[in-house]
């Protein structure tokens, strides 16, 4: 039986993290992966796939240059699942080929099989030959990740009716399509389709939804979809779903109403992938969607030598989050020195358009008791929005009337994932709307977006002479 200082189980962003960080602090470390091929749900079901499958869309149908050459534009005309599937697989090769050339640099050693804890500090691995191999730590991070929510009546048949993994196995063009759930995964799919000019409706139980973003830009993304002709169902509740004589899905609802489609994504929710991870043996144990609770600050479970990181703790189980999750424990198990954590990071919500914010919403700011002032951009407003031909897409920033500093940016629209980071940087070192109207960005670029919006709030908030902004 083998020893190793730190065994990783999953190899998604946060078992990576974690193993390469525990290598490069010296110690043996091994990679357990119940797939075939390393990358976890990020590389093979989650992250990698749903965004190279949104840019596949957006190429492919000329989202991107509709705004100068019209609604009919087309890049390619009939864009069919092949068209869809072939660069997912070149995009996945690369991934895991990246992730391989990643740990064996790094002398990280992998073992493909499924993973069962036989005590805390042991683990049985079922590998693919049917041989059992046991394996002793003396630390462990369990970063499994989450599988799709599969209510049992519910009748997924992967065609008509599929979860979020199934839809990337093997993508194909529906006629239309029904997504329920408007978490961020059915919203990213709905809206990838709706590019693809597929009617969608997207039904949610809530009267409300994604109610971590700020409200003026979760209006400003509902305007853009409903433009597009895209029905929101808002406080509608699917009892049922049924299959037609023709294979299509209804979903019945509990007011009485019936939404026919070609297909039906169920995106209504994920749960922890621990059921067979045998946490009763070593003493873990899990809430009833399959979760771990561990300490926010070493991402200790109640058992201290077994850590958890990723999509498995909850929210807010994004991969850049995982990633810092899993390098955190690393350097705790491993008795090293800990950065501090950000006080903000940075969301991204991949929908056409994108969502990204960080920091405080105006609703979080005023339940603060915050004196505020906002500043608002239009991405048609930069002369870069002009050359794009971007008819939408808005920056909000948020600025303290006590002390003029940065207390939250949303961005809706084109490149807003990349764009966050400049507010990112400037929120996270305390600064001020001074930044945004002293310093000089790239032009023409979005980023502009900065200067109008924090003049915009500048040009709001009560002063007395002089009128310039004070430096």
């Amino acid at each position: 039986m083998e020893q190793f200082d730190l065994v990783a189980i999953g190899s998604g962003p946060a078992g990576r993290r974690a193993a390469i960080q525990a290598a490069k602090l010296g110690r043996s470390v091994l990679v357990v992966e119940n797939r075939l091929r390393l990358g976890g749900v990020s590389v093979h079901t989650g992250t990698i796939p749903s965004k190279t499958l949104r840019e596949t869309v957006l190429n492919l149908s000329g989202w991107r240059e509709r705004g100068f050459y019209g609604l009919a534009y087309r890049v390619k005309k009939d864009i069919e699942g092949k068209d869809l599937g072939a660069r997912l697989l070149k995009t996945l090769d690369y991934e895991i080929e990246v992730l391989e050339h990643q740990f064996a640099r790094n002398g990280v050693r992998t073992l493909g099989g499924v993973a069962r804890f036989a005590d805390a500090n042991h683990l049985e691995v079922s590998t693919p030959d049917g041989e059992t191999t046991r394996v002793g730590f003396l630390h462990s991070i369990i970063a499994v990740g989450t599988s799709p929510f599969r209510p049992a009546n519910i009748p997924f048949n992967d065609h008509s009716v599929l979860d979020s993994d199934s839809l990337v196995t093997e993508p194909r063009v529906p006629r239309s399509l029904t997504v329920v759930g408007a978490g961020v995964i059915g919203l990213e799919y709905a809206t990838i389709f709706s590019a693809l000019d597929v009617p969608v409706t997207i039904i949610e139980p809530r009267d409300s939804y994604l109610d971590f973003i700020d409200r003026e830009i979760i209006e400003e993304f509902t305007h853009d979809l409903r433009k597009r002709g895209v029905t929101i169902r808002l406080g509608a509740k699917v009892v049922s779903v049924e299959l037609d004589e023709q294979g299509w899905a209804i979903a019945v609802l509990a007011d009485g109403r019936r939404v026919r489609s070609d297909m039906l994504l169920y995106a209504a929710g994920r749960v922890g992938a621990t059921a067979d991870l045998g946490l009763d043996t070593c003493g873990v144990v899990a809430d009833d969607r399959g979760r771990l609770k561990v300490d926010p600050l070493t991402f200790q479970t109640s058992v201290p030598n077994i850590y958890a990181a990723g999509d498995v703790i909850g929210f807010p189980s994004l991969a850049s989050t995982s990633m810092e999750q899993g390098r955190i424990a690393a350097l705790h198990a491993c008795g090293a020195a800990m950065p501090k954590a950000p006080e903000f990071f940075p969301y991204g919500i991949y929908a056409v358009p994108e969502i990204s914010t960080v920091g405080l919403t105006e609703q979080e700011v005023k339940a603060k008791g915050i004196p505020y002032e906002c500043g608002v951009a239009r991405f048609r407003e930069t002369s870069r929005g002009h050359i794009m031909g971007l008819q939408s897409g808005m920056m909000k920033l948020i600025f303290s009337l006590e002390n003029r500093k940065l207390l939250g940016a949303h961005i809706v629209g084109e490149g807003a994932t990349e764009l966050i980071h400049i507010g990112q940087a400037v929120l996270n070192l305390g600064g001020t709307l001074d930044y945004f109207v002293e310093n000089a960005f790239n032009y023409p670029t979005l980023a502009e977006a900065y200067k109008i919006a924090a003049l915009d709030a500048w040009n709001r908030m009560p002063r007395t002479t002089p009128v310039a902004p004070i430096a």
